[in-house]
């Protein structure tokens, strides 16, 4: 689907590590290349031509966020990428909000974004962080979820689909659940929101983070969403030009309204635009389109592996285009070399999930993560090498 439109795929290669990184449409490149061909100027600084051209283009982005993920346009904030984002709300927002004692709901499947600002959360103020276990599919459900849950916890904090399991898990019944029982609800969307409808306000998220570079946009931008209200209540984390709307002598200042005031500094503004550029991309693909293609292509991997003895993979039921497997007695990296001997390219390790070594009793993985350019052909490709993998070690030694 498009394949055309990658400029990376005119090379011979299979991509199968879209949960990295995606490739990049000519459309995104373009819009990126232009900006500094033919409009490059700083934004809400000048009054010239370019200036005007670069504001609209990257004030228009917030809106074409709002209509992806159904939230309002200030309620959008630029920011580095998830990582940043998620750094944002717990520093930014709990750390204000949250006391000792004060529990947070995570699990092991989590990425370390979304496990290391808790941590150290924790050592900061005290707060209790409970990991709620995965069912035997190493799926994260709201049964599981509601055993741990005690009147003192307040923040309930997961990726909508997990990086290496690739479970969905279901937002909106645990947004629901959060808003009927007061607790926050924060959701790191990096792996669904480039793959599927995600509904912000119906599925009552309180803070939504994800990346530009996931989703056929540039490196270097991602997006937190906040209910207004509670970004109101938000601490920035970088104070700087652009953020503020004065500050005197006699040390008092004024910040600007949100989102503006979590924006210090320069911008990506490059990369904002080109964000903009790869959202359009995807809705015009229609994310349901984009979803359901995949589900089909892991159906097919699956049939096809399904015979190949020495193939362990952990994964088979979850609703997403990501597979997590390993050769039978041979190590994920080895596997990962072999494959790109045949130039097709995974991801292997742990995937920065370090904890879930303790829900699957394995420390490394390796991942095929499917995206809508990737083919039968591709699957064809990889399940013909990983067929001949008794021979591996003759081919990366």
């Amino acid at each position: 689907m498009n394949r055309e439109d990658f400029p990376m795929l005119k090379k011979d290669i299979v991509y199968f590590d879209n949960g990295a990184t995606t490739l990049k449409p000519k459309v995104v490149i373009d819009s990126i290349n232009k900006y500094y061909k033919e409009h490059t100027a700083n934004i809400h600084r000048g009054d010239y031509e370019a200036a005007v051209k670069t504001n609209e283009l990257y004030d228009g982005v917030r809106e074409l966020v709002s209509k992806l993920v159904n939230c309002n346009s200030d309620e959008v904030i630029y920011t580095s990428g998830a990582t940043m984002s998620l750094n944002m709300v717990v520093f930014g927002y709990m750390k204000k909000h949250l006391k000792k004692g004060d529990e947070v709901l995570l699990n092991k499947a989590e990425h370390a974004s979304n496990v290391l600002p808790w941590i150290k959360l924790r050592e900061e103020i005290g707060i209790v962080i409970k990991y709620v276990p995965l069912n035997k599919n190493y799926e994260l459900t709201l049964d599981n979820i509601k055993k741990y849950v005690t009147n003192k916890t307040k923040v309930i904090s997961l990726a909508h689909v997990s990086n290496v399991i690739g479970d969905v898990r279901d937002v909106k019944s645990i947004g629901k659940y959060c808003r009927d029982n007061k607790i926050l609800f924060n959701v790191d969307g990096a792996q669904s929101v480039p793959h599927m409808k995600v509904d912000f306000k119906d599925s009552n998220i309180d803070f939504l983070s994800f990346s530009g570079h996931k989703m056929c946009g540039p490196t270097v931008v991602g997006i937190l969403v906040g209910r207004k209200e509670l970004l109101e209540e938000m601490e920035p984390l970088f104070y700087g030009g652009g953020m503020n709307s004065f500050f005197e002598e006699d040390y008092s200042y004024e910040l600007k309204s949100i989102p503006t005031r979590f924006e210090a500094g320069t911008p990506p503004i490059a990369e904002v635009i080109g964000l903009g550029e790869a959202i359009k991309y995807l809705q015009k693909i229609g994310m349901d389109k984009i979803h359901d293609y995949e589900i089909e292509l892991k159906k097919y991997l699956l049939e096809k592996i399904k015979d190949i003895d020495n193939l362990i993979v952990y994964n088979k039921n979850t609703d997403s285009g990501i597979i997590a497997f390993n050769i039978d007695g041979v190590f994920a990296q080895d596997s990962a070399v072999y494959l790109n001997h045949y130039n097709i390219y995974v991801r292997a390790g742990n995937h920065c999930a370090k904890m879930l070594k303790d829900e699957l009793s394995i420390k490394n993985t390796v991942r095929i993560s499917m995206y809508f350019y990737n083919n039968k052909e591709d699957i064809d490709k990889l399940v013909e090498v990983l067929k001949n993998s008794k021979d591996i070690f003759k081919v990366i030694i």
